[in-house]
């Protein structure tokens, strides 16, 4: 099986990569070329050097080239996936779209969210260019018979990359024993999710060809609430947790240009637990087995061995204590019932 994976060295992709490799496929991995240090590709993965934003310079990467699939983590809106579309249609057995399951309708309707639930988020520029980017795919599997899985991962992190808003730097925050704001009460179930298994599920896709056609998220089968995230992170470290709770909608007031602001008004805030049969059904060795604790605690390894890579970034802190500033006006701001 030969594949070519567009992307390669993220959080989620360079797991996925390792996986291909783990299980024998001949892996060729295209980018800019600028690996980054914290995910090395594995001995044996062939490099295309491109630019996902320069078509003309994929397609002559590209030439002469054939695989039986290639998966892209790097397509974003409509415009990326009618460039992939022309660029490969009639010249490959299976395209596998990296889409998100934050496209699934918000506010939620029902648990768990499954593959047929509507697709919807208003709050989110960045699921509605999934959405059109999905819409593209489908309309070319239909109209051209183009051979495309979609895949909606959810929150996924790896031992290098914590899943929370500010990173490393909130992780600090728990671990100090500081303040951090939690978005809400705190009871708003999410779910988690390991890239390596993550990575299982994708690769049995790969070469799937009862997948073509279809969609799948692909998530753990835990679901926490975000006080009990943060608690673990706290027990994991040998300290306890410093909460505070804030309306979800105050954030993009409090820190408009921070990046996690709509991303939590848009998703993070919503609760999210999912029915994984579909992929466990096409994919039988898909079982997530890391648990946010196991998760947590191979973060802390991991940022016991690269203490200068896991350093609090003084401008993610600063945005960090403006919201505990934010969370305190607040509360000042609320006049007390009379008994």
């Amino acid at each position: 099986m030969k594949v070519l994976y567009i992307g390669g060295t993220g959080t989620i992709s360079s797991s996925c990569v390792a996986e291909s490799v783990r299980q024998g496929q001949d892996v060729h991995v295209l980018n800019r070329g600028r690996t980054s240090g914290r995910r090395p590709l594995p001995d044996g993965v062939t490099t295309i050097t491109a630019d996902v934003q320069d078509p003309e310079s994929v397609r002559q990467a590209l030439a002469g080239t054939a695989f039986d699939s290639v998966v892209n983590f790097l397509s974003y809106g409509a415009k990326d996936a009618e460039a992939v579309v022309d660029l490969l249609d009639g010249n490959i057995g299976q395209y596998v779209h990296i889409s998100s399951a934050s496209i699934y309708h918000k506010p939620v309707r029902q648990w768990p969210v499954t593959e047929s639930t509507t697709r919807r988020n208003p709050f989110l520029a960045y699921a509605r260019d999934k959405i059109a980017a999905e819409d593209v795919l489908h309309r070319a599997y239909e109209e051209r018979d183009f051979p495309v899985t979609v895949v909606r991962p959810s929150h996924t992190y790896d031992d290098a990359n914590p899943p929370l808003p500010g990173d490393w730097t909130a992780w600090d925050r728990v671990a100090r024993g500081d303040d951090l704001v939690v978005p809400g009460d705190g009871t708003s179930l999410w779910t988690l999710t390991h890239a390596r298994d993550f990575a299982v599920g994708l690769v049995g896709l790969i070469g799937n060809w009862q997948a073509v056609g279809e969609d799948f998220h692909i998530t753990s089968d835990e679901a926490l609430t975000w006080d009990e995230i943060y608690d673990i992170i706290a027990r994991t470290s040998g300290g306890k947790p410093r909460l505070l709770h804030l309306s979800s909608e105050f954030l993009p007031k409090i820190a408009p240009d921070w990046f996690w602001s709509d991303l939590i008004v848009g998703d993070l805030a919503h609760s999210a637990v999912f029915d994984n049969s579909k992929i466990k059904r096409f994919v039988p060795a898909f079982r997530p087995t890391i648990t946010w604790s196991e998760g947590a605690r191979r973060l802390h390894a991991w940022r016991a061995a690269h203490t200068e890579q896991t350093r609090p970034d003084p401008a993610t802190d600063a945005v960090l204590a403006r919201l505990v500033e934010g969370h305190r006006l607040a509360a000042a701001a609320i006049t007390p019932l009379a008994p």
